[in-house]
């Protein structure tokens, strides 16, 4: 085992792993993630729960249902929510590079309502932002998403937004670092925050 600096827990890496937890790795690296990082660093501590954990997360991310702009803008809201900086960080540029506008990762960034989002994206913000504040989506916000993408669609959307929150509860209570060269971009000031940050409303 190897210890990152700053991280909470010992993270495996591929020389002291045992035959489970290679066994995993490998299926991981070998799938379309391609690689291994987040919170299946941590999650190889147990390879039965690493393995369903990572075959959700493929099923998730790269299912056809949504568009991977919508499906990356419902997670970078959930790092917001959860002041979640290595979910941020990783997301948000893959939001920029599927289309996303700079300026509505910026607003989301500082916490701000984004402007200019066209109707899908807008509708994805509300089903989520309402779902990251109350844990609840109005029957409107549950039409739109039904009614655009189908039950297939906002099946899709809510799970995915639950598994990005496991990532980012994860991700913040082991303390698992920034990507070489990536700083925190959340504005937490090395502060713990005392509750998620709500997301506002269009």
């Amino acid at each position: 085992m190897k210890t990152t600096l700053g991280a909470r827990i010992t993270l495996p890496d591929v020389e002291g792993m045992n035959a489970d937890q290679q066994r995993v790795y490998d299926s991981i690296v070998t799938g379309k993630r391609g690689t291994l990082v987040g919170p299946l660093r941590a999650a190889l501590h147990v390879p039965a729960l690493a393995a369903p954990w990572s075959a959700l997360g493929e099923a998730l991310r790269f299912n056809p249902t949504l568009p991977v702009r919508l499906t990356e803008l419902a997670i970078i809201l959930v790092a917001r929510a959860t002041n979640s900086e290595l979910e941020w960080a990783i997301h948000s540029r893959v939001a920029l590079r599927e289309g996303l506008p700079q300026a509505v990762v910026d607003a989301i960034r500082v916490g701000r309502a984004p402007e200019g989002l066209s109707d899908e994206e807008a509708e994805i913000y509300t089903y989520t932002a309402e779902l990251l504040n109350a844990v609840q989506v109005s029957d409107a916000s549950h039409a739109a998403i039904r009614r655009r993408w189908g039950e297939e669609g906002v099946v899709v959307l809510t799970a995915l937004t639950g598994y990005y929150m496991m990532v980012a509860m994860t991700l913040n209570a082991h303390h698992l670092p920034l990507p070489e060269g990536m700083g925190p971009e959340l504005g937490l000031g090395g502060t713990v925050p005392e509750a998620l940050s709500r997301i506002p409303m269009l």
